[in-house]
């Protein structure tokens, strides 16, 4: 059989066919509300997650340079110590008082090496402290959030396996019926559920009234909605209309006619109580 042109349907046939996608993508949002936050604060914690992961390995490359640099200062202390004892035993071979005084110089500028070493040394050691007792404290945070992660996403994993399957039976009934409708009246349907607060594109009239912003309608665009001739948005929310009786929605009507029928009997009643006193009030007169 062929497949059906969706410029084809009747006006009747498109509102029938918007009506059901609405149902199912509602239907959908509603699997997606059970979720709630659990996605956002998965994502949450997968980034806190990364960027702790990005911090812990900035600060062990810190503590990585400074223990370089606390290397290299040992070594040069070394270099210098070992330049004093060269030079100490060089003084014990001095002839005259200038190589005297020179070698006394250099001993004493090795001696103000060793000390600025030993003092970015200990500076050092002291960044090196802090950063391992921020790098811990990093490192507990991370734990806690991946502990925290795994119970989240444990619980979304959960929610998710629940409704899977329905959500994608869902997903597939929404794919078909989107099929069925032309791409310019499915465009709007789209634009106008986005622009909807609660996702409804299509609303049913509901005691006079928009289904989706409740404002009253016209009884005379009441009447154009059930005669099916057009696609009728609401002039308030811009949502298309469609009658109850379309929806299947069953809506119970007022009994009106048993009210006026009992008003009826009761006023026949009561005029003819009154007739029947007028008659006999006119033979007592007689």
């Amino acid at each position: 059989m062929a497949k059906k042109d969706p410029t084809d349907l009747s006006v009747e046939e498109k509102l029938k066919t918007l009506f059901l996608l609405q149902t199912s993508l509602s239907a959908i949002d509603e699997k997606k509300a059970l979720r709630g936050e659990l996605p956002l604060e998965v994502d949450d914690l997968d980034a806190e997650i990364e960027g702790l992961n990005t911090r812990i390995e900035r600060i062990k490359n810190e503590i990585g340079e400074f223990e370089r640099a606390v290397s290299q200062k040992k070594g040069e202390i070394i270099e210098a110590q070992n330049s004093v004892e060269r030079y100490k035993q060089q003084l014990n071979e001095v002839r005259n008082n200038r190589e005297f005084d020179m070698l006394s110089k250099e001993i004493e500028f090795q001696s103000l090496e060793i000390e600025l070493c030993n003092k970015k040394i200990n500076e050092a050691q002291r960044r090196i402290s802090e950063k391992n007792e921020e790098l811990e404290q990093n490192e507990r945070v991370l734990e806690d959030k991946k502990g925290d992660l795994a119970v989240k996403r444990g619980e979304l994993d959960e929610i998710m396996e629940e409704t899977r399957a329905e959500e994608e039976r869902l997903r597939e009934k929404a794919h078909m019926l989107e099929e069925k409708i032309e791409p310019r009246l499915l465009q709007s349907f789209k634009r106008i559920r986005k622009n909807a607060r609660n996702g409804l594109g299509v609303v049913y009239v509901q005691r006079d009234a928009c289904g989706g912003c409740f404002n009253k309608i016209p009884p005379q665009r009441q009447l154009d909605i059930k005669m099916h001739k057009k696609i009728i948005v609401c002039e308030y929310c811009g949502r298309i209309l469609v009658d109850p009786e379309l929806a299947g929605v069953k809506v119970e009507k007022p009994v009106v006619v048993e009210e006026k029928k009992t008003l009826r009997k009761r006023t026949a009643t009561i005029r003819k109580t009154s007739n029947s006193k007028k008659a006999t009030d006119a033979n007592d007169m007689d």
